[in-house]
């Protein structure tokens, strides 16, 4: 097992939750510390694609610890050094383009700015039905911007919706071993 600690901050885009905990499960093989973050949506609201409090559940059963899900309990990770690096899947279009502005006001793009702090990277899986629309800016934001690694995507149904992108969530433990070595697992656009 490896060393490195893993923050893995889930977003709203409940449609992807599955595929999310897939990789997230595939990641605890790999890493022997697995923090859960998730934010407030995520935490407290019940959609058609499960209940909140299952998700919470699953997450604290793979990784084997508490899911922070406030900004207090995640505002120590920079301070304290707690992550090595810090996983956002699905990173929404929301989350995003919060973190493009430099916002921080959940849990998640808290943790990600505590964690930035200590100038250590931030994987990002990207899940927006504006990613080629109004979210797209963002997205261009933060694949220059340093600290920032993207796992690979592409639209996801370009005829039904042709903005829409989405990670590769097969390819997270890959991304992941890339950007703690300083590195954007390529190509990044997927067909």
């Amino acid at each position: 097992m490896r060393k490195e600690r893993v923050g893995f901050a889930v977003c709203g885009s409940f449609c992807t939750h599955e595929r999310v905990l897939k990789a997230l499960e595939a990641l605890t093989e790999i890493y022997e510390t697995v923090i859960p973050i998730v934010s407030e949506i995520s935490a407290f609201t019940d959609t058609r694609f499960g209940r909140s409090e299952d998700l919470l559940e699953r997450l604290e059963d793979l990784t084997g610890n508490d899911v922070l899900l406030d900004i207090p309990s995640v505002e120590p990770i920079g301070p304290k050094s707690l992550l090595d690096v810090l996983v956002i899947a699905p990173a929404t279009g929301n989350t995003i383009a919060k973190l493009a502005a430099g916002i921080a006001d959940t849990s998640v793009t808290m943790a990600a700015k505590s964690h930035l702090r200590n100038g250590r990277p931030v994987v990002l899986a990207v899940s927006s039905n504006d990613g080629l629309a109004a979210g797209a800016k963002n997205i261009g934001e933060l694949l220059v911007r340093r600290n920032y690694y993207f796992v690979p995507f592409g639209q996801d149904n370009a005829v039904q919706k042709p903005s829409s992108l989405v990670a590769d969530f097969g390819k997270l433990p890959e991304t992941v071993d890339a950007a703690l070595r300083g590195e954007q697992l390529q190509p990044i656009l997927l067909r």
